[in-house]
């Protein structure tokens, strides 16, 4: 953990800005070797945190840009470690070259989230608020950005945290009892460890409750086009994505495979995935297709079914029908409203509950579709932004904790001694330890920060 890293921390493409970011024992050395402040005084006399004025060097030692530089010192930085940033220009040409410079003062190139690591593993960030970054730099929705920046500042963090020291307050009180039996201890009762199991398991239940909302804010909802062939699907895709992304014709059966694509609708991201027409074919191809659709049908958690509103419904139609009513939750698209009316919305209706008049070819009732997503995903606005679980690690852990929790209950009941019962209440520790970071392996945790960017 001493060596120093160095990477580009912006986009690889032209910019206003650029950022060279460096990490560890040797960061403020090698920065001050490839910066020249314009006072004459070196970067590493600099005081912390203010933007020095100065020039930034190539390999070669000539100057490549007029840059801005800062240094931290550990402990008092992102990392926790020494630290430096140049900003200039963001030329990708004076970017490398910067980077270069770096290391032949001894940088490395960072991994893939490493820095963001490198401030967990030094106690600057727990594992959730670590999760955060990566979700605030992903987030797509206003809902997403609240919801990571809370996490960030660490309300997750405490939410479990006050699980947990709940569950230590219980382990304390039974072997400070039992080690030290000639102090004035209050004696330790069943209901004690009862009611402090009670809590526990309501805490960790609320907290379970709102995985599929946080899931649903910061990864999308997986949502599928279904219908039969000619149903218009691909054309709704397009409408709603804003571009020609599936191809369009008058051919049943055209789409053959799964087409996949994001779109914001009602304040939701959609993970829409155009299928093909779901009918009985002949054709090899075609088949394989319907197939793929009725597996991403499966795994869905919203089914748009499109119906071709200008012909009456087929066995295909009815087919589609059955089959999308399997889906979580369905909303029954009405499509080519431009068109005069074949089919009965009533009955729709009264069949899906939810049901949607839209053009695919003029874009009329997308406003009403995105305000019946919204309906169906709400985001809750500020409510709860921050404490909510947004990833299955984070589940999964707090749902051993739980189990963990109610095997200690269940013992209880059933009259097993308490060091026993505690046996199940560490496990729950350890758990709730793997959701913060507090007790986590260390190839569970390289995992974790695979999906980071290099610079962050």
């Amino acid at each position: 953990m001493s060596d120093t890293i160095a990477a580009i921390a912006t986009a690889p493409a032209p910019g206003a800005i650029g950022i060279l970011r460096l990490s560890g024992d040797g960061a403020i050395a090698a920065a001050s070797a490839v910066f020249r402040p314009a006072s004459g005084l070196p970067l590493a006399e600099q005081q912390d945190r203010r933007l020095i004025y100065g020039a930034l060097l190539g390999p070669d030692g000539s100057v490549i840009d007029q840059a801005l530089a800062t240094i931290s010192r550990a402990p008092h930085s992102y990392t926790g470690e020494d630290t430096a940033e140049v900003q200039c220009h963001g030329s990708p040409m004076v970017l490398s070259l910067g980077l270069e410079s770096l290391f032949r003062q001894g940088a490395r190139q960072a991994l893939p989230g490493e820095f963001t690591k490198r401030a967990f593993l030094h106690g600057r960030l727990d594992l959730t608020q670590a999760e955060a970054v990566a979700d605030l730099v992903d987030a797509e929705t206003p809902a997403a950005v609240r919801q990571a920046a809370g996490q960030l500042s660490g309300v997750l963090g405490r939410r479990v945290r006050a699980v947990y020291d709940g569950l230590v307050d219980v382990l304390a009180h039974f072997h400070a009892v039992l080690d030290y039996p000639d102090e004035e201890i209050d004696p330790f009762r069943s209901e004690t460890i009862g009611g402090a199991l009670d809590r526990a398991r309501e805490a960790l239940e609320g907290l379970l409750a709102t995985y599929d909302r946080g899931r649903y804010i910061c990864g999308g909802v997986p949502c599928v086009l279904a219908g039969r062939p000619n149903a218009g699907k691909s054309s709704l895709l397009n409408a709603l994505v804003g571009y020609e992304r599936a191809i369009v014709t008058d051919v049943p059966g055209t789409t053959r495979d799964t087409v996949e694509e994001r779109c914001r609708l009602g304040g939701v991201v959609l993970r829409l995935i155009d299928t093909a027409g779901l009918r009985e074919t002949e054709d090899t191809v075609e088949r394989l297709g319907v197939e793929r659709s009725r597996c991403a049908l499966a795994a869905a958690e919203l089914a748009l079914l499109v119906l071709d509103g200008s012909a009456p419904l087929t066995v295909e139609d009815e087919q589609a029908m059955e089959q999308a009513a399997a889906a979580p939750r369905v909303i029954c698209l009405v499509n080519k409203s431009d068109l005069p009316l074949a089919v009965d919305l009533e009955r729709l209706k009264r069949r899906f509950g939810r049901l949607c008049v839209v053009s695919a070819a003029t874009g009329e009732g997308l406003d009403r579709l995105a305000g019946q997503v919204a309906e169906l995903f709400p985001t809750g606005g500020d409510q709860g932004a921050g404490e909510l679980l947004t990833n299955a690690r984070q589940a999964a852990a707090a749902r051993r904790a739980l189990e963990s929790v109610e095997r200690a209950q269940t013992a209880l009941a059933a009259g097993v001694t308490a060091d026993a019962v505690l046996t199940d209440v560490e496990q729950g520790l350890s758990a709730l330890g793997e959701l913060t970071g507090a007790s986590i392996r260390e190839d569970v945790t390289a995992r974790i920060f695979e999906r980071f960017c290099v610079g962050k």
